[in-house]
């Protein structure tokens, strides 16, 4: 099904993005890929991969450059930034809604280390953390962005895992939705009316 628009992509230069999206589509629907698995599903050559991939980890690492990259889309992306304790609360209900839509992506995104040896990977991870320091300055001027942000993401990413994990019911969306926000309504400092804030 995929051959046909995968071998014109190789020669455009797109076959590494068409390996990626491949392998993804492989991994969400639970099948166990391989670098000639992904190749054959992309209708390639089983040699192909190896000019961009040297092995599965590196496959894998890419995919979770794709998935930080689309989780970060997905909390700044088209949307005005948060102004108010509370628009950081929905912050990590957009969070909690891709850990819990995309799990198999969710847990291979976090599931190596992220050091120097794949500077994408660390770039990618960065930007995300970069993204909610900034919110964190400009929501909590009298705190610490650095601290807030590292504590804001692993509340929301603790919250994440205990329910894809099955520690916290997971059935219900809206009350999934409440419990997120209710946590973080318990441990951020207060704010001021964003309206009274001279920029």
């Amino acid at each position: 099904m995929g051959s046909t628009s995968a071998r014109p992509d190789y020669h455009h230069g797109d076959l590494r993005a068409t390996l990626v999206l491949t392998a993804l589509e492989m991994l969400e629907s639970g099948e166990t890929f391989s670098l000639r698995a992904v190749a054959r599903r992309a209708g390639v050559s089983t040699a192909a991969p190896y000019r961009h991939f040297p092995d599965r980890e590196a496959l894998e690492s890419a995919l979770a450059v794709h998935g930080l990259r689309e989780l970060l889309n997905d909390l700044a992306g088209g949307t005005q930034p948060p102004v108010s304790a509370t628009e950081v609360g929905e912050l990590a209900v957009g969070y909690v809604h891709f850990a819990l839509r995309r799990p198999a992506l969710f847990r291979l995104m976090f599931g190596q280390p992220c050091d120097d040896s794949n500077d994408e990977r660390v770039r990618a991870a960065g930007a995300l953390h970069d993204y909610l320091q900034s919110v964190m300055a400009a929501v909590f001027p009298q705190s610490d962005p650095v601290a807030l942000a590292t504590a804001g993401w692993s509340l929301a990413h603790g919250l994440a895992f205990l329910h894809l994990d099955g520690k916290l019911h997971a059935t219900d969306q809206a009350e999934i939705d409440v419990r997120v926000r209710s946590t973080f309504d318990a441990i951020l400092p207060p704010t001021t009316d964003p309206d009274s804030r001279t920029s």
